[in-house]
């Protein structure tokens, strides 16, 4: 893809670790890394890295607003790199499902207190809820503040110098978080959207913050690097997949070179208008968004066997194969396939 190539279609999808220490990462994120690049994979994509210090869903996600951040990634992508797979790293921002407990703490919005135990009493402030309109999903969460247009494209500029920073630590491969009910998400949706400017309203004007998000991103990312893009291809609540379709198109001549197929994230139920939720019940929107819009598409979702993954792959349904709970059981999946697919029979992946 572009200058980059993989041993194996195998990403290990990136996956929250919710163990950064104010944004920077820590040897946790070193040794989960490491372990699935040597386990086989041929790309291992580290996770939602924030773009700015509001865009931080919990107090342990890592972040790239700043300089200081870079070293702590280098040592990660240097590290992948030398277990012969190819690093990347999404970049993120959580908009109004930001500022909340971690999955074990219950995940509800944090407290003012809580915050000022962890960061001091400047950063509840500074951690401010922020998304497109002032709506918010459930109702029992905290009401965010519409972002003005000026700082609508204040972010985006954010997102390149993210971008920036993310070729300077060594990532070859850079993936833009628009699904799962995040900001990027929440302009695209008519759920979350609600504006009237130009920056909402009719689909496109709801499609150019991503649009404006690629461009941008695509002027600090290297015209040699391969550059995806996540989306919830069908939300269930106003974007669905030939909205998903229709922005691909626009956005593979700016630079996409690969659209991540998930979903769901924007009401806070799972999708069931694709059907029962079960193996591979995601790989349609795969298949569709590499058909009619003619991109590369990574497919995910409860893809667990070997076969069930290169069955994927021989059908034409998706370019890639991203995995991500099946790896927490077996971080050495890809050599176990190699081995259950007869490709690797003198164990030279060990």
């Amino acid at each position: 893809i572009r200058g980059v190539t993989l041993k194996n279609r195998v990403v290990v999808a990136p996956m929250h670790q919710y163990a950064a220490d104010r944004g920077f990462a820590t040897d946790w994120h070193l040794m989960n890394a490491g372990r699935y690049a040597a386990g086989g994979a041929g790309l291992m994509m580290v996770e939602s890295t924030k773009v700015e210090r509001r865009g931080c869903g919990t107090l342990g996600d890592l972040g790239l607003w700043d300089d200081a951040f870079v070293p702590g990634l280098t040592r990660i992508a240097d590290f992948i790199r030398a277990q012969d797979c190819v690093a990347g790293i999404q970049i993120g921002h959580s908009g109004r499902k930001a500022r909340r407990f971690r999955p074990w703490e219950g995940g509800a919005p944090l407290t003012k207190d809580a915050v000022t135990a962890a960061l001091g009493p400047d950063e509840w402030d500074n951690w401010e809820l922020v998304a497109p309109s002032a709506s918010r999903s459930p109702d029992s969460d905290p009401m965010p503040r519409a972002l003005t247009r000026a700082e609508v494209q204040d972010i985006i500029l954010r997102w390149g110098q993210a971008a920036r920073r993310a070729h300077e630590a060594g990532f070859e491969v850079l993936e833009i978080h628009g699904a799962h009910g995040y900001l990027i998400h929440q302009f695209l949706s008519p759920f979350a959207n609600q504006r009237n400017d130009d920056y909402g309203g009719d689909a496109m004007g709801r499609m150019r913050f991503c649009i404006e998000v690629v461009e941008e991103v695509r002027r600090h990312w290297p015209e040699d690097k391969p550059l995806f893009l996540r989306l919830s291809v069908e939300d269930d609540v106003g974007w669905g997949p030939a909205e998903s379709v229709e922005l691909a198109r626009m956005v593979k001549p700016k630079g996409i070179d690969v659209i991540d197929c998930s979903s769901g994230g924007m009401s806070g139920a799972p999708v069931t208008s694709a059907g029962p939720i079960g193996y591979g019940y995601q790989v349609p929107y795969a298949e569709r968004l590499r058909r009619e819009a003619g991109i590369l598409s990574m497919a995910v979702g409860l893809i667990v066997h070997a076969d069930q993954a290169e069955a994927i792959l021989q059908k034409g349904e998706a370019d890639l194969i991203a995995l991500a709970r099946e790896l927490l059981y077996n971080p050495n999946w890809p050599m176990d396939a190699a081995q259950k697919l007869g490709a690797d029979p003198r164990f030279a992946l060990l």
